[in-house]
């Protein structure tokens, strides 16, 4: 039997600990405190909000309009951090993985990252994603959501002692900052139906509950 997005994310999670140094681990686990004691995660758009307009470039640098994917149905729509973050590129597979069941509920699947296209159609090649992945250059959109956040020192420290550069992968020079990993359920009239808005970038929504709450809403609409 195949192993859930949790279980995977827990088995890479408990390697990490074991490899990375303490100082770096400490200072990750006090971003999420930190995270959490602001409240960013509740105070990003929830269920009953309207979401906000989604159009970006895709992995062809052309513009993409989500509104072209609620005429149609109801669309989830997943951010995640960046190509270079192993957490994202499971919760990636996994929806590809549930992409057939999803689209059987009548829904879309996108997923939104800051990195710019080239990167993007990094991760899309890396993983065989054939979903589409849009680049929020800038984060307007993840900003719209609530769901960016800016780095503090000491967690700039650590992502250079990770060997990377956030604002070279993001296209945003000096901008040193990242949307929470969230997941969205947005329903054919832009009403949010579902959010996962937390604050700790190594849990991830269970795409099997979100293809529950497509299955719920495509039988309330029969």
């Amino acid at each position: 039997m195949s192993k859930t997005l949790s279980e995977q994310l827990e088995e890479f999670l408990a390697g990490w600990m074991q490899r990375v140094p303490a100082e770096r681990r400490a200072v990750m686990e006090r971003h999420i405190a930190h995270l959490s004691d602001v409240g960013l995660g509740k105070l990003a758009k929830q269920v009953g909000d309207r979401a906000p307009p989604i159009s970006l470039p895709g992995v062809d640098g052309k513009p993409f309009d989500v509104a072209a994917l609620l005429a149609k149905g109801p669309v989830v729509v997943t951010f995640y951090r960046g190509g270079w973050c192993p957490y994202c590129n499971l919760e990636l597979r996994a929806y590809q993985n549930l992409l057939p069941q999803i689209a059987a509920a009548g829904a879309s699947l996108v997923a939104i990252s800051p990195e710019k296209p080239d990167d993007t159609l990094t991760t899309v090649e890396k993983n065989a994603l054939t979903f589409p992945v849009l680049s929020d250059v800038g984060q307007a959109v993840g900003k719209a959501f609530g769901l960016v956040y800016t780095f503090t020192d000491e967690l700039k420290w650590a992502y250079e002692a990770f060997g990377l550069d956030i604002p070279a992968k993001n296209g945003a020079p000096g901008e040193w900052s990242l949307p929470l990993s969230a997941t969205y359920v947005i329903g054919t009239d832009g009403i949010i139906l579902f959010a996962d808005t937390g604050v700790d970038y190594r849990r991830r929504t269970e795409p099997l509950d979100v293809l529950t709450v497509l299955q719920r809403s495509a039988e309330a609409a029969e």
